[in-house]
């Protein structure tokens, strides 16, 4: 069941993102943004269509929320990979916008993807309510800024410069912002569309989002980078502090697994509908990209 929705739900954001960027001009700018927002799991937009599906919200409806949180994703990766950040060349198996085209249009391509989640999550066609509307892009913008990823990434670039390498606790900390804030928004944003409380499921995406870092901790160790899509090794080749550099390889794994337990238990007041979310925890450990 989970394959199937992950992939349907990866396929309707590609159909969507292929009827928003058709209303643009065919620039090499906007190329960059059809580029950067093709293929990939799409884990996030589907964790917004699945906690829709748990509260009765509409797929139609959901899928602007869906397709808003994988081009912020698709922003943050854009500027991630950039020269002056983590400088990759790889994504997805595909050469980075910066590499495609140049880093002036990776910037902007960046730019407006990121610009575009805003808006997707604002149109009437997203939620029935201006209320709803606010929140969701409340909720983004703060996720998403110095609150969230961006201090995330802000944390991971000063710990390269540091004196001395990060505990666990500081880790824990930084990726919670780093990759932890898209995931609990995206999978709390069904509960926020149908104005339902969301503490259940912001826990769920807690521990997944943790788990999912120690899943990419550990592709980083043992991966094969023409099945993961982009450069592994580079962690442990830059001596930067990770869960398996603390924890050791089967540490991490123990650690991810405890992870993925706490967020299927959190999801038990939703009975047998929240089975698919907790194959989605488990398929988070077990990834091979």
């Amino acid at each position: 069941m989970f394959d199937h929705r992950l992939s349907a739900a990866a396929s309707a954001i590609q159909t969507h993102f292929n009827r928003v960027l058709s209303s643009y001009d065919d620039l090499p700018v906007v190329r960059a943004m059809a580029h950067a927002t093709h293929g990939g799991k799409r884990l996030r937009g589907f964790l917004v269509l699945e906690s829709a599906r748990l509260h009765g919200v509409s797929a139609d409806s959901a899928i602007w929320a869906a397709t808003a949180i994988e081009a912020l994703h698709a922003y943050s990766l854009v500027h991630d990979d950039l020269p002056c950040m983590d400088d990759d060349d790889l994504r997805r198996g595909q050469p980075t916008v910066h590499k495609k085209w140049d880093e002036a249009t990776a910037v902007l391509a960046g730019d407006a993807l990121q610009t575009l989640a805003f808006e997707l999550v604002a149109r009437p066609d997203a939620a029935l309510t201006g209320d709803v509307r606010a929140d969701l892009g409340l909720s983004l913008a703060r996720a998403s800024g110095a609150k969230g990823m961006v201090l995330g990434q802000a944390l991971d670039i000063a710990a390269e410069t540091a004196n001395s390498a990060l505990t666990l606790d500081e880790i824990t900390t930084l990726q919670r912002g780093k990759t932890g804030a898209l995931i609990e928004w995206s999978a709390t944003a069904g509960a926020r569309m149908a104005s339902a409380d969301v503490s259940a499921l912001s826990r769920y995406a807690r521990a997944l989002g943790l788990a999912f870092q120690i899943a990419d901790d550990i592709l980083d160790v043992v991966g094969d980078s023409a099945i993961v899509g982009k450069a592994v090794g580079k962690d442990a080749g830059a001596g930067k502090a990770t869960f398996v550099s603390l924890l050791g390889l089967e540490g991490a794994q123990i650690r991810a697994a405890a992870l993925v337990d706490e967020a299927c238990d959190s999801l038990a007041g939703y009975g047998d509908e929240a089975q698919t979310l907790q194959e989605a925890a488990r398929f988070v450990v077990k990834r091979a990209h």
